[in-house]
């Protein structure tokens, strides 16, 4: 359920990332990825990011989790990521490495690529567990028995905490990255694409489990997609980014059945609609 409360401010947010060239690097231009994002996010609430590839939206989502200068060190970041954590509003924007780790467990991110973001030379139990080594005190035994109580969670077997990512279907790896996600009690979760990568029945699967999540932990989920009839599903609201800016926003329900700026309408034509006539035609 969607309460008043602010959990996270996002005031014109701009992101640049410098282009260098020449035989003595230099400076020649930048790219825009981000250019003057501003949002809200309410405690319970999900909010979908969607946009065409490249549009900025998943540069919006590794800014608030204050990872974009770990990937690159010469990225300029401007505007205000205000979060609102237990009586205290903090400006994650404006925090270094260091001071970052005291926030890292409440803003988590569910990558793309079930593929790609866990390590295959590590069991699942392992990648489940790494976050609880971080950022809490608990004991082996807590940590193993919390693992189990996660993967459960996730609905997968707690024997499976034995096994390794490459024995496991997309839709499960996907499950491993939510598991993962959830382990330090987060109260944000940033889904990047979280199921572009899968089957279309997989899809479904991985959004319910994500919803029936959000009501029992209580979660507020950024949901970043360039698909705005799954974003519509799982979302209260959807900003719709194009070219590095907000072109328009509003309740899903009204943005999927009235929307107002033309890409918005463009991302509607993309998608597709199940016409059952069409089939009998062509008989």
């Amino acid at each position: 359920m969607v309460t008043s409360d602010v959990l996270l401010d996002v005031q014109d947010l701009r992101v640049r990332f410098p282009i260098f060239g020449g035989v003595i690097p230099r400076r020649k231009g930048e790219v825009r990825a981000v250019d003057g994002v501003s949002l809200t996010l309410h405690r319970g609430e999900t909010i979908g990011l969607v946009g065409e590839s490249g549009c900025g939206k998943t540069t919006v989502g590794r800014a608030i989790v204050n990872i974009l200068r770990a990937m690159s060190y010469r990225v300029d970041i401007e505007g205000r990521i205000l979060y609102h954590r237990a009586g205290e509003i903090v400006d994650l924007a404006a925090l270094g490495r260091r001071e970052m780790r005291r926030y890292r467990s409440d803003l988590q991110m569910v990558f793309q690529d079930p593929y790609s973001s866990l390590n295959p030379r590590m069991t699942v139990g392992a990648i489940v567990e790494e976050p609880l080594k971080i950022h809490t005190r608990q004991s082996k035994a807590e940590r193993r028995d919390r693992v189990r109580w996660l993967l459960e969670k996730v609905r997968l077997s707690p024997e499976h905490a034995m096994r390794y990512p490459h024995e496991f279907s997309g839709g499960q790896r996907q499950r491993i990255g939510i598991a993962r996600a959830l382990a330090t009690n987060p109260k944000i979760v940033i889904a990047d694409e979280p199921v572009s990568a899968l089957d279309v029945s997989i899809q479904a699967q991985v959004i319910n489990l994500m919803q029936d999540l959000q009501e029992e932990f209580g979660l507020s989920y950024i949901f970043v997609s360039h698909d705005l009839s799954v974003v519509r599903h799982i979302s209260n609201r959807i900003f719709v980014m194009s070219w590095g800016k907000i072109v328009e926003s509003g309740p899903a329900d009204e943005i999927y059945s009235r929307p107002a700026h033309p890409y918005t309408q463009t991302l509607l034509a993309a998608v597709p609609r199940p016409d059952p006539d069409a089939r009998r035609r062509r008989a």
